[in-house]
């Protein structure tokens, strides 16, 4: 349908749109307005029409406030359409707007800003390979044609129509309706005048025509604080990094012959404030990095800071992949913090959350009113026991979007490692199915085809963009494989968590000492296996919540023996061929079980004569130890390390063995795991000389009787398990000692 001027004066501009449309775009169900809003170039000059909610009256100004043309309603109320004399393309203009009997008041048109994207950012997106995704996608404060404003640019690929809504538009979706660039299924849209700290979601008419919840956004950098669920503008992060030293000295963390030693932390639970406040960013910078550096930590890990709306989650369930959770405060306070860490040379691992996200009305759950994000098969895109979606990883665009975020953390935050959470969950299609509930892939298998693919390209892509950096696997079956290389047939993890060796020690340490010699084997079957991946031993957060207990809890015995059987197993995990990971509390036996609502009990370390204390020194030591001596890091994931010397002594449950350096240099470990000191017990060794003892987890220092060695002990040339010396120690009662030969 079209219309003509009523203006009878010869020569008078057509400048009104189909009213049909003209009615669409004030109903808020258009989903194209650059076709009718904005600047269209004619001879002569310019039409400009509007859609401005509650103005009465609208005119179009130039740059010093000149009147240039007034605007004629048309259609629906508020908008308005007429013909500009002598406004060019690429003219800047503003508008003037007025209501009833108030002052007029002047806006930026944001319909006359050109395009966001470029070509080769809208191939990349369609392609699914743009990996810097998040430099153009999300709300970026920026600069078009001399105006400031915010740009946003939303994936939505189904959407009938897209808006920004906000305060700044009074949450109103007729508003501020986006561009769709149909090449990628991108909506976007350039918005004057709006900066860091404005509030947004996007309002979204779905592929059925439904009027969706509002959605914050995917790319969002920033949230409001919870419970409150709108993205907030900040940008991409804005810091002037200081780790310049620390980037420079060679810290290439995936040199598998290096120490890690992981401190895992829960940033809101680590400590608190006196009335039970969250301590920010800043804060922990000052608090936390100053502990982690007296502790001998080589690495902190952090439970996921990605935004999420549930604190009892724990960041588990992320809504925000790319914003840092408010809670403790701006994305740059956490780069300060990471800032903070590195220049104290202490890496930072993120648990990264590619496996599910939640179904929050806000969140990514049918964004344009159909499965996008989440794979549309409920047999593969629903998570029975968490109440979660699954990403559909075969999709390129969720795909760029998960891969994408990786690289985000990495480049942005210099972040040094990602720890991907419930990676069993992603292999199998049968994960926590039953019969009939899943189905196999295209070779009959059991395997997701597509995660796999997904996983394998995320660590070629951290390897091919920041090759210093390390993935590492929370992987619980025996998939094989997983920390090889993707040219080698595996995963291109760098690192897997070790959950068996996990299980089969503290099920031993659990057991009363008189039963353990029933139970030897656990804290030995895990060489069986130690070399099939590059192995982290962790004793997680997963060990002491949902009434499993604290560390110090699942020891036997009274309160001795507690502690005692705890600092004999720190000692064997720390020697034992592995990188180590701790969770807070434990390296000072906490009582308690972790509670995400409180502080940890630091008040433990400051009794009298505190065995708390006892153990925190002992993980000091072990960290110390751990990092000085070769032969307890070096070679790690490599059978030329270790050697078992006696494995056989199953009734009195001692252990004993070798760990050795690329020099040949040995160490001797052994731990007794009863609570009798066993004297001029013999223990073969290969070399002649003296046998100091380094370390006793049994010492007074640490809380123990002080049963030892004397500072050492000589070899004998008395044959002993097989090798032509042995020495003649005491073991000390629930206790590991570390014997470091010495020419």
């Amino acid at each position: 349908m079209s219309f003509t001027n009523d203006s009878t004066k010869a020569g008078a501009v057509d400048h009104r749109p189909d009213e049909h449309q003209a009615w669409e775009i004030g109903r808020g169900v258009h989903g194209d307005p650059f076709a009718i809003l904005g600047r269209f170039p004619v001879e002569g000059g310019s039409i400009v029409r509007v859609y401005r909610p509650g103005a009465h009256w609208a005119s179009v100004i130039d740059g010093s406030g000149k009147l240039l043309a007034e605007l004629e309603p048309f259609g629906p109320e508020s908008f308005f359409s007429g013909f500009v004399p002598g406004l060019k393309a690429g003219e800047p203009y503003q508008m003037r707007y007025s209501h009833g009997g108030g002052e007029p008041w002047e806006e930026e048109d944001p319909y006359r800003f050109g395009p966001i994207l470029g070509e080769q950012d809208v191939y990349l997106l369609a392609e699914g390979n743009h990996y810097r995704m998040y430099e153009k996608l999300g709300a970026h404060p920026t600069t078009m044609e001399g105006v400031e404003g915010t740009a946003f640019a939303v994936w939505a690929p189904g959407a009938r129509r897209v808006s920004v809504v906000g305060y700044f538009n009074s949450w109103d979706g007729r508003r501020s309706v986006m561009r769709k660039r149909h090449e990628c299924g991108v909506w976007e849209l350039f918005i004057p005048k709006i900066g860091k700290g404005e509030s947004y979601k996007y309002e979204v008419i779905g592929v059925d025509g439904n009027l969706q919840p509002l959605k914050a956004d995917p790319v969002g950098f920033r949230q409001e604080i919870a419970p409150h669920t709108a993205s907030v503008v900040n940008g991409l992060v804005e810091h002037e990094w200081k780790d310049q030293a620390f980037q420079s000295h060679g810290s290439d963390w995936q040199d598998r012959e290096k120490p890690i030693s992981i401190y895992e932390v829960h940033l809101g639970s680590w400590r608190r404030g006196a009335d039970n406040e969250f301590l920010d960013y800043d804060a922990l910078a000052k608090e936390l990095v100053a502990y982690v550096k007296e502790m001998g930590f080589t690495h902190v890990e952090f439970l996921p800071v990605s935004e999420h709306p549930f604190y009892g989650s724990w960041g588990y369930q992320p809504i925000g992949m790319y914003a840092t959770t408010s809670r403790y405060g701006s994305p740059e306070a956490f780069a300060r913090l990471v800032d903070a860490l590195h220049q104290e040379d202490i890496g930072v691992i993120l648990d990264w959350v590619p496996g599910h996200f939640p179904t929050d009305v806000h969140g990514l759950v049918r964004f344009d009113g159909t499965a996008i994000y989440e794979h549309p098969d409920p047999r593969r895109g629903f998570h029975k026991d968490w109440n979660t979606l699954i990403y559909d990883y075969g999709r390129p665009e969720v795909k760029n979007y998960l891969v994408a975020n990786a690289l985000y953390w990495l480049d942005q935050f210099h972040i040094d490692g990602l720890r991907v959470d419930a990676v069993a969950s992603m292999l199998y299609l049968d994960y926590s199915r039953n019969h009939g509930e899943w189905e196999p892939n295209i070779h009959g298998g059991r395997e997701n085809l597509e995660a796999m693919a997904f996983l394998k390209d995320t660590n070629e892509r951290v390897g091919e963009y920041y090759p210093k950096a390390t993935t590492h696997a929370e992987e619980s079956t025996a998939f094989p494989d997983v920390s090889r290389p993707t040219y080698a047939g595996g995963l291109g993890f760098h690192f897997k968590w070790n959950m068996g060796w996990m299980h089969d020690t503290l099920h031993y340490m659990q057991e009363d000492p008189v039963n353990r010699r029933y139970h030897h084997h656990h804290m030995t079957f895990g060489m069986v296996y130690a070399y099939s991946e590059n192995f982290v031993l962790p004793l997680s957060h997963d060990e002491v919540v949902y009434g499993k207990g604290s560390l110090i809890g699942k020891m036997p015995g009274d309160d001795w023996q507690k502690f005692a059987n705890l600092r004999a197993y720190f000692g064997f995990m720390w020697t034992h061929p592995g990188k180590k990971l701790l969770f807070m509390g434990g390296e000072f036996a906490q009582w308690r079980e972790w509670n995400h609502d409180q502080s940890l009990d630091w008040h433990l370390l400051e009794e009298e004569g505190s065995r708390h204390k006892g153990v925190q020194t002992l993980v000091r030591d072990l960290n110390t130890l751990y990092r000085e001596i070769p032969a307890l890091h070096q070679l790690d994931c490599d059978p030329a390390g270790f050697e078992w010397v006696d494995t056989s002594n199953v009734e009195e449950s001692v252990i004993a063995f070798l760990r050795k350096d690329r020099e040949g240099r040995s160490v001797l470990i052994v731990s007794n795991f009863t609570p009798i000191a066993r004297h001029g017990y013999r223990v073969g060794v290969s070399k002649d000389g003296h046998w100091a003892e380094r370390l006793n987890t049994d010492a007074e220092v640490y809380g123990g009787s002080n049963v030892g060695n004397l500072g050492g002990v000589e070899a004998e040339e008395h044959s002993v398990h097989g090798r032509p010396y042995s020495i003649a120690l005491t073991l000390p009662p629930l206790a590991t000692i570390v014997m470091v030969h010495e020419a």
